[in-house]
């Protein structure tokens, strides 16, 4: 069936605010810029101010949600079904997960490239898959184990090829390696946020905008409230600014004073987060999840392509069988190879078993993939 204007438009708004998300945090990475009391020019490194700047967009999206409510009111028949009571401090424990992992991959997006950002993300597809089974008491389908496997492969190629790939001064190999190893950790946080939403959150009937920006406010008051510690607490070398502590907004300030340009980059991962939120939402609505998935996969085609273009990486082969890898584990584990295998003729196909029932349903399915869209296990 041919798509509507509005579906296209729908299917672009998600594929570019999700590929600006990511540009834009790693484009405010590459700036530099003198800080506060006339300290020398040094590197944009303020990866928890940008958490709580993505918080901040996740945060918007109640607004849009009560401007939805209020227009669908206005109507002479509403169409929006009445809210359910609900305790928002359920959402707590899934932002303090989400606040953990944003924070680590904004860390580990100052020492690795974009791409290899995005493509190991995928990573969540293994960790997800063994907690729900541990936890949740799901039994996954053969072709999910097998779609763990194939992902792990993937994350070995992705990894020789940064391995083997061009490193300049500011992305030393030992970086980049910690920096890949860092958003694989955060992913173990991803998955756990998944699990808590799974067993606890989405038993209640909240609407999607709703439950993004109650997570975007929890994780917004939270972090902001912990800039004000971090500003004291050193780190060492594994600091960024001047003063060497954990994170120091102050300094960020005064290079985006310094450097407007920067403000830019902020107010475009910021707008970017809810905007793809919103988008992600309409596509699974209004077109279907597989769709969502496919664009949301089709992001890293984008930010290579783009990382490229501007000189943010170099070209290597290696990261496109590691990309094709990934996509193929991150395709069987969510059954995207079920038409595939409906399309052949009878003789072909492989014989039917019978289903193991809904305990084999994939957690990883669209109503219960992250909250934060940002975050859905695709490439």
């Amino acid at each position: 069936m041919a798509w509507t204007r509005y579906q296209l438009g729908l299917a672009a708004l998600m594929l570019l605010t999700g590929s600006i998300n990511t540009l834009a945090a790693k484009w405010a990475d590459t700036f530099s810029a003198a800080g506060c009391g006339g300290t020398e020019d040094h590197d944009f490194e303020h990866p928890f101010l940008q958490a709580v700047g993505m918080f901040l967009g996740e945060f918007s999206c109640l607004g849009v949600f009560y401007l939805l409510v209020w227009r669908d009111r206005s109507r002479a028949e509403p169409s929006m079904a009445p809210a359910q009571p609900f305790n928002p401090l359920l959402f707590l424990p899934p932002a303090l997960c989400d606040m953990t992992g944003t924070s680590i991959m904004y860390v580990a997006l100052n020492m690795t490239s974009a791409s290899s950002f995005q493509m190991l993300r995928g990573s969540v597809i293994i960790f997800t898959g063994l907690l729900s089974v541990a936890f949740l008491g799901r039994k996954l389908e053969l072709s999910q184990w097998l779609g763990i496997l194939v992902t792990i492969v993937g994350l070995v190629v992705v990894g020789l090829a940064d391995l083997h790939g061009t490193h300049d001064q500011k992305h030393k190999l030992s970086e980049v390696i910690t920096g890949d190893l860092l958003i694989i950790m955060a992913q173990v946080v991803v998955a756990i946020q998944m699990v808590l939403e799974e067993k606890f959150v989405y038993k209640h009937d909240v609407h999607p905008l709703r439950a993004v920006g109650t997570e975007g406010f929890f994780g917004f008051v939270i972090l902001a409230l912990l800039l004000v510690p971090m500003y004291y607490i050193p780190a060492g070398s594994f600091s960024g600014n001047p003063r060497r502590t954990l994170e120091d907004a102050l300094d960020a300030f005064c290079q985006v004073g310094h450097r407007p340009l920067i403000a830019l980059a902020l107010l475009g991962n910021i707008s970017s987060i809810a905007f793809f939120n919103f988008a992600g939402i309409s596509v699974t609505k209004e077109i279907s999840a597989t769709t969502r998935m496919v664009l949301d996969s089709l992001r890293t085609v984008v930010i290579w392509a783009v990382s490229l273009a501007v000189g943010w990486e170099t070209f290597h082969g290696l990261e496109i069988l590691g990309f094709a890898v990934l996509l193929a584990g991150a395709a069987l584990y969510n059954g995207l190879h079920r038409p595939l295998l409906a399309g052949l003729p009878r003789r072909w196909r492989p014989p039917a078993v019978p289903g193991p029932g809904a305990e084999s349903e994939a957690l990883l399915r669209p109503e219960s993939s992250p909250i934060n869209s940002a975050g859905v296990p695709s490439l």
